[in-house]
C-alpha cells in the first residue's frame, strides 16, 4: 500500500510497563511500520527513560496542548511524509498481524480509515456485574458492533488508523474534547471520523474483528465508580461532538444502538437470571439502565449549560 506510522501516545508514570509492551507489540508486527512515533504528553523524565529504553522508535514531547487530542496531532505532524497513520494506545497491544490487516483494506481507494476489535484485558477479572454492551467504558470493543467485516461511523481509539489525506483535508483531532490526564472524557475520533465522512461521502470508515488490540483494564475501572464517572463524561462529550458536527450526524449510531443493542442485552440479562438462574444477570441489566441513564445525564447536562456550548475557536 505505502508508508505506515504508528503513533503512541503516554503521560502516566504509573504505565511505564504497559507503554513498554504497546512498544514491543508494535515492533514485533510482521508487517513493520516504516515510523514508529511515542508521544509523551508534558512528562520530561518519562520522555527521557522512553528514549533510552527504545533507541528504535521515534520518542517526542507533546508540542501541543496537554491531552490525548494535542499528543495524537503532535504524532500526526511528526509522521508527515507517511501514507497512513495507525494508532495504538500506551496501554494495549497489538497481535502481530494487527498493522497488516488494517493495511490490506486500503487498497479500496474509498477507504478513509480502518478500525479493529479491541480485546479486554481484565486485571482483577471481569466484573460480574459489567455488561458487554458498555465495554465501551473501557475503551473495547462491545456488543452491537458488527461481527464481521464491515462500514462503522467511526473506531475506537486504540485500535484505528486513517489516511494521510484525512488529516490534510479535514484537519487533526479537536482539542478540548478528548481526554486529558484522569479526565474520562473521550469521542475526539468521533468528531474527527464525522469531520471526515462529511466531507467525504462516498467514503468508508471500516472495522474489521481481525485485526486485533488487547486493551488492558486495571482494575479502578472496573469498579462502579469509575463506570458512572466514564457515562457521565460520555455524555458531555456527545453533546460536544453534536456541538461540532451537528446532532444528526453526531448521534446517528447511538439511536440503533439505544433502540436495539441496549434492550436486547436488557432482556438478555433477565433471561439469564430467571432461565439459567444467573443472579447477576439482574445486575448486568440494572446495569444497562444505570449506565444509559448516567450517558443521558451527562448529555443533558452539557446542553443546559455553558459547558456544552461549543464556542468561537473551536475549542469545547
Amino acid at each position: 500500500m505505502g508508508s505506515i506510522a504508528v503513533v503512541i501516545c503516554a503521560y502516566a508514570d504509573e504505565r511505564r510497563v504497559q507503554l513498554a509492551g504497546a512498544i514491543r507489540s508494535v515492533l514485533s508486527q510482521t508487517r513493520r511500520p516504516d515510523r514508529m512515533i511515542v508521544v509523551i504528553d508534558h512528562n520530561e523524565r518519562l520522555l527521557e527513560e522512553t528514549r533510552a529504553a527504545f533507541p528504535a522508535a521515534e520518542v517526542i514531547a507533546n508540542a501541543a496542548a496537554r491531552g490525548l487530542s494535542g499528543a495524537r496531532n503532535t504524532g500526526i505532524r511528526a509522521a508527515a511524509g507517511q501514507e497512513l497513520v495507525a494508532f495504538l494506545d500506551d496501554d494495549a497491544l497489538a497481535e502481530p498481524d494487527w498493522l497488516g490487516r488494517m493495511e490490506r483494506h486500503y487498497d479500496d481507494p474509498a477507504v478513509l480509515g480502518v478500525g479493529g476489535k479491541v480485546v479486554p484485558l481484565w486485571e482483577e477479572g471481569r466484573p460480574r456485574w459489567f455488561p458487554e454492551e458498555f465495554q465501551w467504558v473501557v475503551g473495547c470493543s462491545y456488543r452491537g458492533l458488527p461481527e464481521g467485516l464491515h462500514p462503522i461511523r467511526n473506531p475506537i481509539g486504540c485500535n484505528m488508523s486513517f489516511r494521510r489525506m484525512v488529516f490534510d483535508a479535514v484537519g487533526e483531532f479537536r482539542e478540548g474534547i478528548g481526554r486529558t490526564g484522569q479526565d474520562a472524557a473521550g469521542c475526539e475520533e468521533t468528531e474527527l471520523s464525522i469531520r471526515a465522512r462529511q466531507t467525504f461521502p462516498d467514503g468508508v470508515i471500516l472495522y474489521d474483528p481481525e485485526a486485533i488490540v488487547r486493551h488492558q483494564v486495571a482494575g479502578v475501572r472496573a469498579r462502579w465508580g469509575y463506570f458512572r464517572r466514564r457515562c457521565l463524561a460520555e455524555g458531555r462529550s456527545k453533546r460536544a461532538v453534536a456541538a461540532s458536527v451537528g446532532a444528526r450526524d453526531g448521534l446517528a449510531a447511538e439511536g440503533a444502538y439505544v433502540t436495539r443493542t441496549l434492550p436486547g442485552g436488557f432482556a438478555r440479562g433477565l433471561a439469564d437470571t430467571v432461565i439459567r438462574r444467573d443472579p447477576s444477570g439482574l445486575l448486568r441489566a440494572a446495569g444497562i439502565v444505570a449506565g444509559l441513564g448516567f450517558t443521558a445525564a451527562g448529555y443533558l447536562s452539557a446542553r443546559f449549560s455553558l459547558a456544552g456550548l461549543f464556542p468561537a475557536g473551536g475549542r469545547i
